[in-house]
């Protein structure tokens, strides 16, 4: 008698009892085909687990047909470790540790053996194959996340963007408006901030806001686009209100007072930039908060003066006064002054490397 699939213990019971008598059970032999045991007399199959083994326990040759483990093991012997780092799961020291080993070990002739390499588990080798044997899926999804112009709001036709000789990048914070009007080669034209102590003193007066933004406005250069900082705060948080109030008061005013032909042309000519966008386009950011760029401002504008072709161009003729207005900047160090720089940096490099 043959099994040919398998069943649950109770109807096992049930069909052999049926078939058989008592004291035949020990004088035959089944075999259970589904898990390959052999042959087993029926009172030993009673207790045998005929469960499917897990996938981790599978060889990992078995999984792919011949051509695919060819492919697989021709990318993994013959590529470099550059090459290997821009495949799903092999950035970083994975690719290292691939190289290493076939050059103390030989050339990899199984995929199982990729088990002896360090950080390798089974599920990482399965998914690593699956990013060799389909690798059009990746650069789609790097694309996406590199694109830089998709932190610019709103949309905007990129050639337009490239068609803009000037944009002057804006900043606000509670008490000051700071901004940097650069143009497409990144000289830095003008480089200053508004200062007030009137705002968030007593209610939210309209009149106030617009005594203190118009006066602003008034000193900021004249540009194609104007670019402003689109402040980070939470609304969850009730503590914060206040603030939240006041940085979206001064960014309304700000976009009705430098874009008033909208209504008219229905033009955007003022656009925002997420501050978390700039923040890890300088690799300031730790964790969800960004920290400080004024070391950094302070060494574009040192290079400015040594290097022959530097990131940003001060004119020599404004440098010393740039310098002297930043160190005279207060307390809070030109934080404002810092940030409308880098984000006008940001701004550009993001229209420039974008594809």
């Amino acid at each position: 008698m043959w099994a040919r699939a398998c069943v649950s213990a109770a109807q096992r019971r049930a069909l052999w009892r049926a078939v058989l008598p008592d004291a035949a059970w020990h004088q035959r032999l089944l075999r259970c085909t589904h898990c390959d045991e052999g042959r087993l007399s029926l009172l030993e199959l009673r207790h045998l687990d005929c469960t499917p083994p897990k996938l981790s326990s599978v060889d990992l040759d078995r999984l792919y047909t011949q051509e695919e483990r060819g492919v697989i093991l021709q990318v993994l012997n013959t590529a470099s470790r550059e090459e290997l780092a821009g495949i799903k799961l092999l950035r970083g020291r994975k690719s290292a540790n691939i190289v290493q080993h076939r050059e103390q070990s030989g050339p990899f002739t199984r995929l199982q053996s990729l088990l002896h390499v360090p950080l390798f588990k089974h599920k990482t080798i399965v998914k690593v194959c699956q990013s060799i044997l389909s690798p059009l899926q990746e650069p789609a999804k790097r694309e996406k996340k590199l694109h830089g112009l998709k932190f610019v709001k709103p949309d905007v036709e990129r050639k337009q963007l490239l068609a803009a000789k000037t944009i002057v990048s804006i900043v606000f914070g509670i008490r000051r408006i700071a901004w940097a009007h650069v143009d497409r080669n990144l000289t830095v034209m003008d480089w200053d901030q508004e200062e007030s102590h009137r705002y968030m003193k007593g209610p939210y007066q309209p009149s106030l806001y617009l005594e203190e933004i118009s006066s602003a406005v008034s000193k900021i250069p004249a540009a194609d686009f104007y670019v402003l900082e689109k402040p980070g705060i939470s609304t969850q948080n009730a503590n914060l209100f206040p603030v939240t109030l006041h940085l979206r008061t001064v960014e309304a005013m700000l976009h009705g007072l430098l874009c008033p032909h909208f209504p008219q042309d229905g033009q955007h000519r003022v656009l925002s930039v997420v501050r978390t966008a700039v923040g890890k386009h300088f690799q300031l950011m730790v964790g969800e908060a960004r920290t400080s760029g004024r070391e950094l401002v302070q060494q574009l504008m040192a290079d400015s003066v040594t290097q022959e072709n530097p990131r940003v161009l001060f004119p020599q003729d404004t440098l010393a006064r740039y310098r002297r207005l930043f160190q005279r900047a207060g307390p809070d160090r030109g934080e404002e002054m810092c940030d409308a720089l880098l984000q006008a940096i940001a701004f550009y490099e993001f229209l420039f490397n974008d594809s």
